[in-house]
């Protein structure tokens, strides 16, 4: 398929093939670690499809699929929302530093008594 401007260079069913690929995850794939990156799935593509992409252009094709960067899609099966209501009540106000009230300052960073 040829690219033109506006046009994903997969079609939806290469992009339903990709994202079967990358949910065997990177091990699966000779990376080491549990972590895409764009340049992994750039190099998947090209491995897998024979087609180059940007990492731009991977990057807004994998948003409209509903992908999302550093955040997982979906919540783990096994999570417990009530044990996490709990850690963010009970445990995270003990362990978060307290922020530093802002000093009166300058405008200036270079000459503080300058106006």
């Amino acid at each position: 398929m040829t690219s033109g401007a506006g046009r994903p260079k997969l079609s939806e069913a290469l992009v339903a093939v990709l994202e079967a690929e990358l949910a065997k995850a990177p091990v699966a794939h000779g990376w080491s670690g549990q972590t895409w990156t764009l340049s992994r799935i750039r190099t998947l593509i090209g491995r897998r499809f024979h087609k180059t992409m940007s990492l731009s252009a991977i990057a807004q094709m994998l948003h409209r699929h509903g992908w999302s960067h550093q955040v997982p899609a979906r919540r783990a099966l096994e999570r417990d929302e009530g044990a996490v209501v709990g850690w963010v009540k009970e445990t995270w106000p003990q362990v978060e530093t307290p922020r530093r009230r802002p000093a009166p300052g300058s405008s200036s960073k270079t000459r503080p008594a300058s106006r």
